[in-house]
């Protein structure tokens, strides 16, 4: 498996593993209406997005990040906001790589955390976020926010 950020020109190859992710957060499929989001985000630079490739190039996950601005720490944070690896792959380390590589790319961009949000119910997400170091920052009624110095 390879990890690489893509580009404009490659929305394709996430374009229906995002509609699979809005479809699990109870959204309707609408993969034309994905790929024009992802889009919009790259083309804009309002996003960094990842993709998970299996040994025969196939897409098999990918995490989106947002920039988060700190004027005191006159610093460029990342959101990791979306991050969904498809169900036939799933437990085989990909959620794991894919944070790995958002967090280099967070150093290498002079960041000093990266935050994530997931919904209370969703407990293998939060064993992986804890087991790679996030800490739970805050409690609302439907979600948890996370977040890793880096």
């Amino acid at each position: 498996m390879r990890i690489k950020r893509i580009d404009v020109d490659e929305i394709g190859l996430v374009s229906n593993l995002f509609n699979q992710y809005r479809v699990f957060y109870k959204q309707p499929s609408d993969e034309a209406a994905s790929s024009s989001f992802l889009l919009q985000r790259l083309s804009n630079n309002e996003s960094v997005i990842f993709v998970a490739l299996d040994e025969t190039d196939k897409p098999v996950g990918f995490t989106q990040l947002y920039p988060k601005y700190s004027s005191a720490r006159l610093t460029k944070n990342w959101i990791l906001n979306d991050l969904y690896v498809a169900q036939d792959h799933r437990k085989k380390g990909i959620g794991e790589q894919l944070i790995k590589t958002a967090m280099e790319f967070g150093k290498q961009t002079g960041a000093t955390f990266i935050q994530l949000e997931t919904q209370k119910e969703n407990y293998t997400a939060q064993s992986l976020y804890k087991a790679i170091g996030f800490e739970q920052q805050v409690l609302t009624d439907d979600f948890l926010l996370f977040k890793i110095t880096i």
